[in-house]
């Protein structure tokens, strides 16, 4: 199980960000084997390592470190796929927070979990799940996400309070006093998500760029592409992404992930019976295998990674993979470390 790619339109908008901060982007993409051919397939995808990765280099060589948050101001819905062109044609602000949320997966997949929309005494609430712990390679990221909602609602509403707040799980960055040029609200450090908050009052506002039968052929297509990924997985891979985002400091039980697949306990055990496979072979599996990712694609300290897989301690998460892989963490990161970009008939290493 791999830790999750997007596609290549988020490397574009990053690449627009930095050319608008008065940069030139071309080098880093080429080093990062990017070109225009590639830029332009609708099926490439980029690895979130490789796509963290990129970020903290455009970081690091243009001194950008609200690479993020302008990225979300180039945002527009045609960047964020089928999702935000459906979401633009919504009726109103609900509905387009719904678009935006749960047809996601058409654009991007992360074992860590989901963006959700959801309401709280009456506000509404675009959550962006936790990524932590965080570094310099991933702050970015939510400052991108976050910063991109705000500007697409901005867009489609024609206004800029909609939002109340937002919420940013981590503490306050050096580059804070940027977040007040890209948010008119409170920014809210430190807090237990990463969030936009609004108003009550905003979520049955409509949409200027409606259009009921744009939005109805849309959904058609939305639907049947989510249609598609899901039944190109197997129950077993199902179950491995029920998994993941509960691989967090603990180690998740059969009822909590059939909870996530909106099932029964028995029905989940049944069908990977089926396949072949226990629910603790895909447990154990799912553990091995993002073990092998986070050790290989990430920067992440050998603690942090223990914690994220459920286990009491580093030295047990060490014992673990030297038994998976026959090597230590450290050795095994010091030779294989890498990522990579795919497309729909290929996947190649670079």
């Amino acid at each position: 199980m791999r830790l999750g790619d997007l596609s290549v339109s988020y490397v574009e908008l990053m690449a627009r960000a930095v050319a608008q901060s008065g940069y030139d982007p071309t080098e880093i993409l080429r080093q990062y084997q990017l070109d225009e051919v590639k830029l332009a397939s609708p099926d490439a995808r980029i690895s979130i390592p490789r796509f963290m990765r990129m970020g903290h280099s455009m970081i690091s060589a243009f001194r950008l470190p609200h690479l993020g948050l302008a990225m979300g101001r180039c945002s527009s819905p045609s960047m964020m796929g089928i999702a935000g062109l459906l979401a633009q044609s919504a009726q109103d602000i609900r509905s387009a927070c719904r678009a935006v949320t749960e047809y996601e997966l058409l654009s991007s997949f992360n074992a860590r979990g989901r963006s959700v929309f959801s309401t709280e005494k009456g506000q509404g609430v675009v959550s962006f799940y936790s990524i932590s712990p965080y570094n310099d390679y991933n702050l970015f990221v939510v400052d991108s996400v976050l910063s991109g909602w705000f500007t697409f609602l901005s867009m489609v509403s024609g206004r800029t309070d909609l939002v109340a707040r937002i919420e940013v799980e981590f503490p306050a960055p050096d580059y804070r006093d940027q977040y007040a040029d890209f948010f008119p609200c409170e920014v809210r450090f430190g807090a237990e998500r990463n969030a936009l908050v609004l108003h009550e009052w905003a979520l049955p506002l409509i949409v200027r760029t409606r259009c009921a039968s744009t939005y109805s052929a849309l959904k058609l297509l939305a639907d049947r592409e989510l249609e598609r990924v899901r039944l190109g997985l197997s129950f077993r891979e199902m179950t491995e992404r029920a998994i993941g985002p509960l691989l967090n400091g603990q180690t998740p039980t059969l009822e909590q992930v059939a909870q996530r697949l909106n099932m029964a306990p028995w029905t989940v055990r049944r069908r990977l019976t089926d396949e072949g496979y226990t629910f603790q072979q895909v447990l154990n599996d799912t553990r091995r295998d993002l073990a092998v990712s986070y050790v290989r694609d990430t920067t992440l300290t050998l603690g942090e990674i223990a914690y994220l897989l459920g286990f009491g301690s580093a030295t047990a998460f060490q014992r673990a993979f030297k038994r998976w892989t026959g090597e230590a963490p450290g050795r095994f990161r010091e030779r294989t470390g890498r990522g990579y970009i795919s497309t729909a008939s290929s996947t190649s290493s670079s």
